[in-house]
């Protein structure tokens, strides 16, 4: 028998004891799964909330290890977990019903096999006084002490239960404050009458992590708590409590004990938000949603701990009343309680929002605040008015795209919304639709805008109705002003037209052939400036056969040549002719108009054979040449044609015939049966059909040679005109000239070569300097030993030392002695040789304007020539007599060079 115990103001819970083994030296029967027992009694509160553990049964699995589903056969007042913990489903009173029987249902997933109990549900008040006789609390009925752990018995045999005990779950407030360890219930079984046990408890809280948090005294059975719990952390504890013997055996089934920690108002309320952004339209009725705002608190929202209320502490602006708001203060649902919101007035509203718990229990609940920020949205309650009543603006005449007038409004709703931007229309005084009234974009203006063009002579003013409206229509019951409307004055500028022709293009018909000077017609233009006195002056702006001549003043037409139907400047009998007008305004303006002749023809054009050559056999068969006529004329001043052999030469009827074929084509054919090989110009007469009928003999040239079998012709030489025409004369001379042009050059370019061949053989190699070598010309003697010339010296005198090449000993004596040997200019190289003979003017021309030269009377230095010549040099020669025994005056005749040498040796001895 166990028994329950109330101490410290905390339940004492008997623990149920399990079945127990069969007598010693028996067998253990085998394990069957089902409920511990087929019938629970159970004893509830009087009030259960929502979510409250209730008992729990317990299903002995036998170890099958498939999965147990439990249901309830009243699942809309009670839930069962899958651990066997019953819980209420919803708020009940059971005080006023009756008891109430509930049945519980196992199954196996795997197998469906099931299995069933019964719950006997009893109110707390209707089993107090039964609980008081047997020592029980509330929550176990009077029955559970019939509930004993199953014993052996005397027969060693098993027996089951018919009961068992369901124990209510333990509940302890959170955030004790001790002292600890602080006892929570006390565990015992009946078997510690008869021996020692030792009772542990196992699971999360006790050896499992969170450890040392529930502790047992493992002789007396007390549990408790050993620290503060906190709901917020771990909402309950599931325990199992063992009993053993000393020697470890186990005495007793273990039970589970569940232990709720009870909430405690210990945390404040939370707003997901700090700032809260909503929107309401302006003008909104009372009553209009705006926004939620939401809180959470970590305490139980099953208790009044985590029940939160809201309310609205202020509002900022408090216009136009303090409390335009309100708030539901279960659902924190924000609406309008009152008329009035105008943006253009108000347009944003902040509220400081509280939430508290407790229910909002200003004295016991926790709170917390958070901000809410409305803004007002514009709506269209505003319509654009126009800054004046009359606007004016001025436009030249047939100007388009032209912006005349800008029309300025106000608008108090919100810039650059549909509610704001202004769209303008024309409701009067355009009747032609010659003006629009765009939007500026930017400045939300209308541009008076024409969109065709304007005649001053037809309408001077304009007076314009414009209405403004907003791209979406105005709120309901908003009527748009008298402000709305005005009125655009626009005057029309008179500028200078352009004349222009009636009609244009003007077309007149006249018959070809009109002589010179003869009237055509007269076209004259039309000048738009009613208003305007000016004349007008036209000209001939194009006429590609000159053929006409217009009067400036008056713009009659006249011929001035013959107008020729069949001429190349008329196409399909039209001819086109175009003329200016010019008035006399400032700027002067122009116009241009068309005259369109269309000229009817006549029979000025006699018909000419067509083809001009052919070709025929010699013999008769087959004979036959088929031609027609050509007339420049149309019909009926054309064919059908009449065709006719002419009667001179005679012997063209002689030889040939012609027969008419059709109204258009004759054939021609030989008479006689054979005709020489050659060329034969038949004349054929052709008179065409025109009302005064022309005649024109035509030739026919016809090449009659001989034919093969087929008829044609087996001479391959085709009829060629009797001469060359000019065009291949003149190309003949061009290729005779140019051919005789590239010879004559080629001739001069050899003649040149060969100068230049001679010029190289005569001369020294142009990359040698004449002055330091010997040039060796065709000897016509010999007996001189003049062959052995050392060369080497010749061609480098530089190297040879100055004083070996002039020694003092054979200077002459009237050789300047004192002075040192003159540096000479330096010579040009050697040109090329067909330039020697400028090569020697330039250097006679050097020599005689050298202010270092020596003069004429003295001797001159030449360079050396080398040394060891057999010739020796020209300073040592020695003069066999005096000069006064030579006759010198034949120097007279050498010129002036010679004149100053033959007063110095042919003179007297002064």
């Amino acid at each position: 028998m166990y028994s329950l115990h109330e101490g410290s103001g905390l339940f004492l819970l008997a623990v149920l004891a399990g079945l127990q083994i069969a007598a010693e030296g028996r067998g253990t029967p085998p394990c069957r799964p089902g409920f511990s027992e087929d019938v629970y009694k159970v004893v509830v509160p009087d009030i259960t909330e929502k979510g409250q553990p209730l008992f729990n049964v317990r299903f002995v699995n036998c170890g099958r290890g498939g999965l147990v589903r439990f249901e309830c056969s009243n699942p809309s007042d009670f839930r069962i977990e899958a651990d066997g913990v019953v819980y209420a489903a919803r708020s009940i009173q059971h005080s006023t019903l009756p008891a109430l029987l509930l049945l519980i249902k196992a199954s196996d997933t795997a197998t469906q096999q099931q299995w069933v109990t019964q719950v006997m549900l009893t109110p707390s008040t209707h089993s107090s006084q039964q609980v008081q006789e047997v020592a029980v609390p509330p929550v176990i009925s009077k029955d559970l002490k019939e509930i004993t752990f199953p014993s052996r018995n005397t027969d060693s045999q098993l027996k089951r239960m018919k009961r068992d005990w369901v124990i209510p779950p333990i509940n302890v407030p959170e955030n004790s404050r001790g002292p600890f360890p602080q006892e929570l219930v006390r565990i015992r079984s009946d078997h510690d009458k008869n021996r020692s046990l030792r009772y542990s408890v196992t699971g999360p809280g006790a050896d499992q992590p969170p450890t040392g948090i529930f502790i047992i005294d493992p002789i007396s059975g007390e549990l408790s708590v050993n620290k503060p719990l906190d709901r917020e952390h771990i909402s309950n504890f599931h325990l199992r409590a063992h009993a053993v013997d000393l020697n470890g055996n186990q005495v007793e089934n273990p039970i589970d004990i569940v232990i709720n920690v009870i909430d405690m108002n210990d945390n404040r309320p939370e707003f997901t938000h700090q700032i809260w952004n909503g929107t309401v339209p302006e003008g909104s009725k009372p009553g209009t949603f705006v926004m939620t705002v939401t809180s959470v608190d970590k305490d139980d929202p099953k208790t009044a701990n985590g029940m939160l209320r809201y309310k609205i502490l202020s509002q900022n602006p408090e216009s136009p009343t303090s409390n335009m708001f309100t708030i539901n203060n279960k659902t924190g649902g924000i609406i309008t309680v009152a008329a009035g919101l105008d943006r253009e007035k108000v347009p944003q509203y902040t509220l400081i929002i509280q939430a508290t718990d407790m229910e909002g229990n200003p004295m016991y609940g926790l709170s917390n605040t958070a901000t809410a920020v409305i803004r007002v949205t514009d709506i269209n309650d505003n319509p654009p008015e126009f800054t004046a009543e009359t606007f004016f603006g001025e436009v030249p005449e047939n100007r388009v795209n032209v912006i005349v007038a800008n029309l300025t409004v106000t608008d108090k709703d919100q810039p650059n919304t549909p509610a704001w931007n202004a769209v303008y229309k024309i409701t009067g005084g355009d009747p032609t639709g010659r003006f629009s009234v765009p939007t500026d974009p930017t400045t939300n203006e209308g541009l008076v805008t024409v969109v065709k063009p304007i005649d001053y002579e037809i309408s001077r003013t304009y007076v314009l109705t414009v209405e403004a409206r907003n791209e979406v229509p105005l709120a309901r019951g908003i009527h748009s002003p008298r402000q709305s409307t005005a009125t655009v004055s626009i005057r029309v500028i008179d500028v200078n037209e352009s004349p222009y022709f009636e009609p244009n293009p003007k077309l007149v018909k006249l018959e070809e052939g009109m002589m010179p000077e003869s009237s055509l017609t007269t076209f004259t233009a039309q000048d738009p400036d009613r208003f305007m006195q000016q004349t007008i002056r036209y000209s001939k702006l194009s006429d590609p056969a000159n053929w006409l001549r217009i009067d400036p003043n008056t713009g009659r037409i006249t011929t001035i040549a013959i107008l020729d139907r069949e001429s190349p400047f008329v196409k399909n009998s039209l001819y086109n002719a175009t003329f200016l007008a010019s008035d006399s305004g400032v700027p002067p303006a122009s116009g241009t108009g068309t005259l369109q002749i269309y000229l009817l023809d006549i029979n000025d054009n006699a018909p000419k054979v067509f083809p001009q050559e052919a070709e025929i056999c010699e013999k008769p068969e087959p004979n036959a040449i088929n031609i027609t006529a050509l007339d420049g004329d149309l019909n009926p001043n054309a064919g059908p044609f009449a065709f006719e052999l002419a009667h001179r030469p005679p012997d063209v009827r002689r030889n040939w015939t012609i027969t008419r074929i059709s109204g258009d084509y004759a054939q021609m054919s030989l008479k006689i049966s054979f005709l020489e090989t050659g060329i034969y110009e038949i004349p054929i007469i052709i008179t065409d059909s025109g009302n005064l009928p022309m005649s024109n003999t035509s030739y026919l040239r016809i090449k009659v040679c001989q034919c093969d079998i087929n008829g044609d012709c087996t001479d391959q030489q085709h009829i060629m005109a009797a001469g060359l025409g000019t065009g291949a004369i003149i190309a003949i001379l061009l290729c005779i000239i140019i051919l005789l042009i590239l010879v004559l050059l080629f001739v001069v370019w050899m003649k040149r070569r060969d100068k230049e061949r001679q010029a190289k053989q005569l001369l020294i190699d142009p990359e040698d300097d004449v002055r330091d070598n010997i040039l060796k010309y065709d000897e016509e003697g010999g007996g001189e030993e003049d062959q052995d010339y050392d060369l080497s010296q010749l061609q480098q005198p530089d190297t040879i030392e100055p004083d070996a090449i002039k020694p003092v000993g054979i200077r002459r004596l009237d050789e300047r002695p004192l002075h040192p040997e003159p540096q000479y200019p330096m010579r040009s190289a050697a040109p090329h040789p067909g330039d020697i003979g400028d090569f020697i003017n330039e250097g006679l021309k050097a020599a005689d304007n050298d202010p270092t030269a020596p003069p004429y009377d003295s001797l001159l230095v030449f360079d050396y020539e080398g040394s060891g010549s057999t010739a020796g040099s020209l300073s040592s020669l020695n003069s066999s007599s005096s000069g006064g025994d030579q006759d010198y005056d034949y120097l007279n005749d050498w010129g002036p060079r010679f004149r100053k040498l033959a007063d110095m040796y042919g003179g007297s001895d002064d």
